[in-house]
């Protein structure tokens, strides 16, 4: 299978080039833009991007698999991420996890993110989120909430049509 961008893709990579001096400082943007085209990462994606920009495969791939923005698989229309690391977990991240995987009738103990068989949902745990101090956190799609407590999951699945 062979990877391509569209031309109009590439001209404005191209041109987000040009606001870089060294060519690998625009790697992240890269991802960010042809996620936001694709939808995700996929490995050929990341060999693209790293070839454009002069880089082994491997510097991409680090990239992706350490910021929790970066998908390597298609996610749902909703996408729930929640933080695991220490400050999290400790005030009850772990609970939130499983609250939402109950609601959708998903698998709290499987690795990695999981999506509804209806493609609507997708429930991860993620690591740090960046926001220690208002621990537990989450963040659906682009909103981030902080000091996330039970009742404030129970009212979000409410929102978005989970069963209570």
């Amino acid at each position: 299978m062979t990877f391509t961008v569209p031309a109009q893709l590439e001209t404005e990579l191209d041109e987000l080039l040009t606001h870089y001096p060294e060519k690998r400082s625009a790697a992240v943007m890269f991802l960010h833009a042809l996620q936001d085209h694709f939808g995700f990462i996929t490995p050929e994606a990341m060999e693209w991007t790293a070839a454009r920009l002069g880089l082994q495969p491997i510097s991409v791939l680090e990239l992706v698999t350490f910021y929790p923005m970066f998908r390597q698989q298609p996610v749902g229309k909703l996408h729930f991420k929640i933080c695991r690391t220490l400050s999290c977990a400790l005030a009850g991240s772990y609970r939130l996890h499983q609250l939402f995987c109950e609601k959708l009738g998903l698998d709290c103990h499987q690795p990695g993110p999981q999506t509804t068989p209806d493609g609507r949902c997708t429930v991860e745990f993620v690591e740090c989120l960046a926001a220690c101090g208002a621990a537990p956190v989450l963040m659906c799609n682009d909103r981030f909430y902080e000091k996330v407590t039970e009742a404030m999951a129970e009212k979000m699945a409410a929102e978005h049509g989970f069963e209570p």
